[in-house]
């Protein structure tokens, strides 16, 4: 009976080491080891968005581009001295260092209280839930128990994250690789609310979209007069344009309602409407805000879960810009 017993303690605990190893992430996982590390992280962001307005977008933006790359695992966050990490690729060459500087007060910040706890990437999925809570947008509970990566390698960016030009298929494809679905895709599209672009991500709109079309036809004429002045040819590509020109500091619906009236930044975020199989989930959030909160809630948690380590992956890095060893 003595070693059923045994054998029996013996298998539960092989089961809870292997159990370990995949792990899921929870709400609460912190609430022992660190039980108010999700008000040390808000008190650090609301801190630095006192400072800059930039803040906002840039760490949603942020997540984004960590998730889609290697998994929501603060790959993103790496500075490497010979300039090949993954924020160094090309693509990543446009997030904004508030954005990481927020990531980085706030790990400083919940270091100072719990120590060797928290990881970079649960910091960065809290941060993303509260600039947009701060931008005026819904509040959401975050899962927690990510672990950070263990690689961040400029030449595995390519291909991972959308294009400015991209149609609906190839962000449809892009996105069901991440186990997103169509109404996620536009659900997070949504962001775009938020935030700037440089001139040089849309200018073939304006200029050189076809020999016999230079200006993109789905653009709202008096739109396309605007963007031209304020990017007219041959300008510093490095000039900001809102993406959002109505309320371009307010987390809300007004980026589907522009997109109805044709005018989507990018082409991007127009095709979400001309191409009829996406047109009608626009309408729907571009009439009824609760449903794009439920729908932008729903998917940032489905995101939040793309290629996470857990249990004994990664490691509990304590600089978000280095690895530990």
């Amino acid at each position: 009976m003595e070693r059923l017993r045994g054998l029996y303690v013996l298998i539960l605990a092989i089961i809870v080491i292997i159990g370990g190893a995949d792990g899921e992430l929870e709400e609460n996982f912190y609430s022992s080891t660190c039980p108010n590390v999700e008000f040390i992280v808000r008190q650090a962001v609301s801190t630095k968005f006192s400072q800059t307005f930039v803040t906002i977008p840039a760490t949603l933006r942020l997540f984004f581009h960590d998730c889609f790359v290697e998994g929501c695992d603060a790959s993103v966050l790496i500075a490497s001295p010979n300039g090949d990490a993954e924020k160094d690729s090309s693509d990543n060459l446009s997030l904004a260092g508030d954005g990481f500087d927020t990531v980085v007060k706030a790990k400083e910040a919940v270091e100072a209280q719990c120590p060797g706890v928290v990881s970079c990437a649960d910091i960065l999925a809290m941060a993303a839930r509260d600039v947009v809570g701060l931008a005026g947008g819904p509040s959401y509970n975050v899962e927690l128990g990510r672990r950070d990566g263990l690689i961040s390698k400029a030449s595995r960016v390519a291909g991972k994250l959308p294009e400015p030009d991209f149609n609906l298929n190839q962000l449809n494809t892009m996105f069901a690789s991440h186990n997103l679905s169509q109404f996620d895709m536009i659900a997070l599209s949504g962001a775009h609310t938020l935030g700037f672009s440089h001139c040089d991500r849309f200018a073939n709109r304006l200029y050189s979209f076809t020999p016999s079309n230079p200006v993109d036809p789905s653009l709202d004429p008096e739109y396309a007069k605007e963007l031209m002045q304020m990017c007219p040819q041959k300008v510093d590509p490095t000039i900001a344009i809102n993406m959002d020109p109505v309320t371009p500091r307010t987390f809300d619906n007004e980026y589907y309602k522009n997109l109805v009236g044709g005018k989507g930044l990018f082409t991007s975020d127009q095709v979400l409407f001309t191409d009829k199989v996406s047109q009608g989930t626009v309408t729907d959030f571009a009439n009824n805000a609760l449903d794009f909160n439920g729908a932008f809630v729903t998917a940032m948690r489905k995101l939040g879960r793309v290629g996470v380590k857990t249990g004994n992956q990664g490691e509990m890095r304590l600089d978000c810009t280095r690895f530990n060893s």
